[in-house]
Parts: structure tokens; sequence; C-alpha cells
């Protein structure tokens, strides 16, 4: 998936606000299959499991047996139908890093044509965003936006410079 195309930036933005809210010593349930980025927090010490590509629009048996202290949900709600559902299951953990690709307005939505999984059914607004951690029982605590920039020259890469592209939150169950 990121051959040629490693989301350092996304990494250690990502990583950085990770460490300023969780410890090591909590036990983190990543949303989505073992990837680079759980793979980084593993090697930096922290305990992470993750899912095991189950459809969590409609199986929420992994956030709801979990005895994980966190959970995490790096670019996954994006490519769910209802992640208010899977949100509203998470019980026992207290605290969620959460997030999403932000809309642009001069760019349509992300579309695999090849793979199912790999697909965007919302692209967030940060409003938008914000009321599904509202309407599902977390409150926002911390939050930040970033713009990515492309090596490619054009318009709509010049807009990439300085519109945010993505989202992360950390909330608490409220």
């Amino acid at each position: 998936m990121y051959e040629n195309n490693f989301p350092t930036r996304r990494y250690e933005k990502t990583f950085d606000f990770l460490q300023k809210h969780v410890d090591p010593a909590e036990t983190i349930l990543d949303l989505g299959v073992s990837n680079p980025f759980s793979e980084i927090l593993q090697q930096k010490g922290f305990q992470v499991h993750n899912t095991s590509g189950e459809d969590l629009d409609l199986d929420f048996g992994v956030v709801q047996q979990t005895e994980a202290d966190v959970v995490t949900a790096f670019e996954i709600f994006e490519h769910m139908l209802a992640p208010i559902n899977l949100l509203r299951a998470i019980d026992k953990p207290k605290k969620l890093l959460a997030s999403v690709p932000l809309r642009l307005w001069f760019s349509t939505a992300y579309r695999s044509k090849t793979d199912p999984w790999d697909r965007h059914y919302h692209e967030f607004e940060d409003w938008q965003f914000d009321w599904l951690m509202e309407k599902s029982g977390w409150e926002i605590k911390d939050s930040i936006q970033w713009a990515h920039p492309v090596k490619k020259i054009g318009l709509r890469p010049l807009l990439r410079t300085f519109t945010p592209r993505y989202y992360l939150i950390y909330a608490e169950r409220a």
C-alpha cells in the first residue's frame, strides 16, 4: 500500500500527538489490521493490538470485548458507512485517538476501483467529525489539523500546501 508513498509527515504528527495523551504502559486497541504505524508504535514501546480485518460497520465484538485502555482509529472512519455504531459500542476504553482526512472542496472523495476496502464513504469537515464524536458519547479534549502538500505542479497541489487535509482528535468518554 505504501510503496513509494510512505506517509512520514502524517506518522510523525500522529506519533507526537499520541505521546502527549497515551502512556506507554496503557494498552492500545488499534482499529484496522496491523500496519506500518502500529509497528512503529510497538517498536517505540507501546502495547498495540490490531483488529483482524472484520467489517467494523457490522461486527463490534472486538471493541466490546477489549481490555485495552485506549482505542486508536487512524484513517478508518472514512471507510465506514456508519462509524457512530462502532463508536457507541466502545465501552471499557475511556480514551480515543482518531484521525480522518478532511473533505477538500477542490477534490472528490477517494475511491479505489479494484479494492472495495480502499474507498472513502466519508471525507469529513471538522465540524461533522466533532458532531459524530459528540453524538456517540465522546468529548474531544484536544485536536490538531494539518495540510498535506504534494510534490506536483498545478492549482490543486498549490491549494494542498495550506488547506488542512488531516484532522486528529483525542477524546474521552463523556
